[in-house]
C-alpha cells in the first residue's frame, strides 16, 4: 500500500486570513483585473469573491485588494502593493509546505 500525506495551511488572526482558495483568488485578480472575472473562474458567487476580499481587506495592516467603479471604462479589482506582497509571501510558505509533505511522504514508503 502506498501512503499520501495531505494537508493545507492558512494563516490566521481571529479569523482565516489566507490560504490557498484566497491566494488563488487574488491570485486571479492580479491576472484578470476584475473580481467578477476571477470569482467566475473559480466557480464561485460574486457575493463570494467580495466577501473573501473584505475579510482579507480588514484584516491586513493595508488593504489587499483595491476596486475601482464604474467609469466609463467600467469597474475593476488591482492587487496593492501590500496584496502583492501576501500573494508572495503565502505562495512561497505554499511551496515549502509542499515540499515538506512530498519529502516526509518519501519517508513513509518501506
Amino acid at each position: 500500500m502506498k501512503f499520501q500525506l495531505n494537508g493545507r495551511i492558512w494563516i490566521e488572526g481571529d479569523e482565516r486570513f489566507i490560504g490557498i482558495g484566497r491566494w488563488e483568488l487574488l491570485t486571479h485578480i492580479r491576472e484578470t483585473g476584475s473580481l467578477s472575472a476571477s470569482a467566475k473562474a473559480m466557480g464561485m458567487s460574486y457575493k463570494r469573491a467580495w466577501d473573501l476580499v473584505q475579510s482579507m481587506n480588514k484584516q491586513a495592516p493595508e488593504p489587499l485588494v483595491v476596486t475601482q467603479t464604474g467609469g466609463e471604462k467600467g469597474g475593476g479589482s488591482v492587487l496593492s502593493a501590500e496584496g502583492l506582497r501576501w500573494l508572495e509571501r503565502y505562495g512561497e510558505l505554499h511551496r515549502r509546505f509542499r515540499h515538506f509533505l512530498e519529502t516526509e511522504c518519501a519517508d513513509l514508503l518501506p
